[in-house]
């Protein structure tokens, strides 16, 4: 199911009792975030906030924070059936073919993804208002945690234009207010927004960027996906949507941004100059520090009549992101499994925030194939920033922490089962000797055989008898126990 604005979604949540209105008067500035923190730690409702002092456009957060409403937003029931199609997707997504012969082969499926490019319109609610003398501080912007060194815009859909191929790159950065004017661009080295903006700045160029907030929920969604690279987030959410997406052009800037979209900013990154970003209260639950980075500058701002302004905060789990983490572990599972195909299940643990922890159950079929799986994964996109990867048998479901703690603490010879490797972490990583780089850990929780240095008999896992199971499970209301 596609939805045609951000709008059509927060009817839909409202009417399914997972949004809640507030109309008291609220502050931006740390209130906004102390009333979302509560909320998210309680597994509760969307919030639309009416009145936010100061400012005539409703704040919208938490949209995305449970399981459900990241199924919703999806258009789906369960986030696993994204998946079903996801390896097909990929194989032709990016796939140019070589001959005759394979363009032929190709023809249907390229005819079904071809029904999900984005195309071109005329005209788009997102330019309904052409602010005359755009300005920042007429968005309400929140500043979320009390040391953060100003207000920072937390869910854009970030696009910009690679200068080489001239392919589209949408991504998700923070991004930090300085005035009126001017923002930071939290560009990680290790992404893509990065590479472009490097490219641009060898060239002398100013890098052109849109920035979109709103629409869809799935094109928001699509800008956090991790995929392979020269894979388009705009024909990934026309994927996802099972519908193009309508973009229009912007007006001061040689890029396309979607149509319904709710504000959008349009400017450039000078390429020789930077400031100081930060501190900002991350999605680790701590600080990330003080940095050089980018500075965009606006050179206009255009929205709709009736705009909703979309946010989120961040910070120690649980938290609104965690659900588009669980999002991207399902829908891209089978990828990985198609991969490698020993896999049978993987889970990315909140506490882990995503990139510090992964979890992997495996079909184990030869001595050292935990540490098999471990240099695959550590080799794979940004799976390279999983500072510790835990390998479980099949049986072990991986979903459940505590049973895969439970394996830890009981299969592992911690000099025998852990390899601790150097190499590139994220940026955020503040444990870290030296920003970007670091060591981590493989940890093979797997039965260990005798091929694997473990002479002893391994005992079995203490399970009762089916039949007794099924006995109890019967009888189970006559024993009077609540």
């Amino acid at each position: 199911m596609a939805y045609k604005d951000l709008q059509e979604f927060v009817d839909i949540l409202e009417r399914e009792g997972e949004l809640v209105r507030i109309k008291t008067q609220v502050d931006a500035e740390l209130e906004i975030t102390e009333i979302a923190d509560r909320v998210s730690k309680a597994y509760g409702p969307a919030l639309l906030f009416e009145n936010v002092r100061g400012y005539d456009i409703p704040v919208l957060i938490n949209a995305f924070g449970s399981t459900k409403r990241m199924a919703m937003s999806l258009g789906v029931d369960r986030i696993d059936d994204v998946a079903e199609d996801i390896v097909g997707f990929m194989e032709i997504a990016d796939q140019v073919p070589q001959s005759t012969l394979d363009k032929v082969k190709l023809l249907p499926k390229l005819a079904q993804v071809a029904k999900f490019i984005p195309r071109l319109v005329r005209q788009g609610s997102c330019q309904e208002v052409v602010e005359k003398n755009p300005s920042l501080n007429a968005l309400p912007v929140l500043k979320c945690w009390p040391e953060d060194a100003g207000r920072f815009i937390t869910l854009p859909q970030v696009y910009t234009r690679d200068p080489e191929t001239g392919k589209r790159n949408v991504g998700m950065y923070r991004m930090q207010v300085f005035d009126d004017h001017t923002t930071g661009m939290h560009w990680h080295t290790h992404h893509d927004g990065a590479q472009i903006y490097k490219k641009n700045c060898q060239l002398g160029k100013p890098t052109e960027v849109a920035v979109a907030l709103g629409g869809d929920p799935a094109i928001t969604y699509a800008a956090t996906a991790p995929l392979p690279p020269g894979i388009d987030e705009l024909l990934f959410a026309g994927f996802l949507r099972k519908k193009p997406v309508d973009l229009v052009k912007c007006l001061t800037i040689d890029m396309e941004v979607p149509a319904d979209a709710e504000i959008v900013l349009e400017g450039y990154v000078d390429p020789h100059e930077r400031r100081m970003e930060g501190p900002f209260g991350d999605h680790t639950g701590y600080y990330s520090l003080a940095d050089e980075y980018p500075v965009f500058h606006v050179t206009a701002i255009t929205r709709r009549r009736k705009a909703i302004y979309p946010t989120t905060i961040v910070g120690r789990p649980p938290q609104e992101d965690c659900y588009m983490a669980l999002a991207t572990e399902r829908i891209f599972l089978p990828l990985l499994k198609f991969q490698l195909p020993e896999v049978v299940d993987m889970h990315l643990p909140m506490e882990g925030v995503f990139h510090n922890c992964v979890l992997i159950s495996i079909r184990k079929s030869y001595p050292g194939h935990a540490r098999k799986i471990m240099s695959s994964l550590w080799g794979m996109g940004q799976m390279m920033f999983a500072k510790f990867i835990v390998v479980v048998d099949e049986d072990v479901d991986v979903q459940n922490v505590s049973e895969v703690m439970w394996k830890v603490f009981n299969n592992v010879d911690p000099r025998r089962d852990t390899m601790i490797v150097d190499g590139p972490l994220d940026v955020l990583d503040h444990s870290a000797p030296m920003a970007l780089m670091g060591s981590k850990m493989g940890i093979d929780a797997t039965r260990k055989w005798v091929s694997e240095g473990h002479p002893r008999e391994w005992p079995k896992d203490i399970k009762m008898s089916p039949d007794i199971v099924e006995l109890v499970s019967r009888k189970w209301s006559e024993y009077g126990i609540e």
